[in-house]
């Protein structure tokens, strides 16, 4: 662990109960440095590892709402204004999070330098819109009082922040990968080509209407030789009755959430492929964003099918570690399965290829938290 003796965090995080929160969270920690969450909650609020200023309860797609959260979550966290003194850092993930902070930094008249995680374009930030372009002059003036933009995938600095903010930002790359103190263990060695049928994992955050619809078509195709087994946390607004959908497939079993690290192994271990692809914000963010699947899977030798042309898709290329689906994908994807159902070897050969891949392709290095944190802090606006 890192000795950081002037290192607290405070830390603006959308939902106090997000795995994804949580995870950052926890590497902040195991990095050595103190975290105070200054957050808001979607559902039964969470016991955590470290304190946390509730800012309320918000709800998934009630954007007006989150706008009104701003303010209100600004005015409950000033109220711990000796805590947010005592910050070295103001992290926060997310715009309208963003927003709360940089609130909260100006009007208590903070020094601690503000980072901005953005994790996902949202996709009310794209296009050409009267809406995009507001949201996108009010992201502007964040960046403006921003000391750093940490990102998850090097096409969102392409394919947004440089197009639309030049020279208005710095940013840092932290992809997705696992934290290297998470008491990991060691990585399985590929199976034996099995004779079963095809088992095919989608886990995370499950809000892609189409590759639902992907993989239900598989299991009606393969009644006998596919089996889809679904875990984490399927969105209601896209999937209103997610387990009703799935009820009438015998093939398909959904095993609720699960949880990060402790679980991964289990479920991993339970598949042969994992599904990476995503069309919730087709065209953009879903094309330019790259998955916990992918590392997750990797590390536990378990490959991924990932639709051509996206970033996810250049990741695997780049490291070897899964196939890749052409258009269009509801005829190619259902080609591929048959293959690989006829075919087990190509699995495990996709298994092995994963296995001889380095370690840190799927962990993170155990200094990049604290060398963002230093790049963070040489200058404070």
């Amino acid at each position: 662990m890192t000795d950081n003796t002037d290192g607290h965090i405070a830390f603006f995080g959308h939902n106090a109960g997000d795995a994804a929160v949580r995870r950052r969270a926890d590497a902040f920690l195991k990095s050595g440095y103190e975290v105070t969450g200054f957050m808001p909650h979607r559902g039964p609020v969470l016991a955590s590892p470290w304190p946390v200023i509730d800012l309320g309860e918000t709800r998934d797609n009630d954007y007006l709402h989150r706008i009104r959260s701003i303010f209100s979550g600004a005015r409950l966290a000033m109220a711990h204004s000796d805590i947010l003194r005592d910050a070295s850092l103001i992290y926060a993930r997310n715009l309208d999070m963003l927003a709360t902070a940089a609130h909260v930094k100006r009007r208590l008249g903070l020094n601690a330098a503000l980072v901005y995680e953005c994790l996902d374009i949202h996709h009310k930030l794209t296009g050409h819109s009267a809406i995009a372009k507001i949201l996108r002059r009010i992201e502007r003036r964040l960046l403006q009082q921003s000391a750093l933009v940490v990102i998850s995938s090097p096409r969102f600095e392409a394919e947004h922040f440089a197009v639309h903010h030049p020279g208005q930002y710095r940013s840092f790359l932290i992809e997705n990968r696992l934290v290297a103190d998470e008491g990991l263990p060691e990585r399985p060695q590929p199976s034996a080509p099995s004779d079963g049928p095809l088992r095919i994992g989608w886990f995370g955050n499950l809000r892609c209407r189409r590759s639902l619809d992907l993989l239900l078509d598989l299991a009606k195709r393969f009644p006998d030789d596919v089996l889809i087994y679904l875990r984490g946390y399927p969105a209601l607004g896209v999937f209103p009755d997610f387990e009703g959908e799935i009820a009438p497939y015998p093939n398909v079993t959904y095993g609720g959430r699960y949880q990060a690290p402790d679980d991964l192994e289990l479920i991993y271990r339970a598949v042969d492929v994992v599904w990476a692809g995503d069309w919730y914000e087709a065209g953009a963010n879903s094309v330019w964003l790259l998955p916990n699947r992918v590392y997750e899977g990797g590390y536990f030798t378990t490959p991924a099918l990932a639709p051509s042309g996206t970033e996810t898709a250049a990741w695997l290329t780049r490291n070897n570690a899964g196939l890749l689906v052409d258009d269009p994908v509801e005829q190619t994807l259902p080609d591929l399965v048959d293959r690989l159902i006829k075919d087990r070897n190509m699995v495990h050969e996709q298994q092995i290829k994963l296995l001889d891949c380095p370690r840190s392709t799927f962990v993170q290095d155990a200094n990049i938290i604290p060398r963002m944190v230093a790049i963070a802090q040489m200058k404070t606006p």
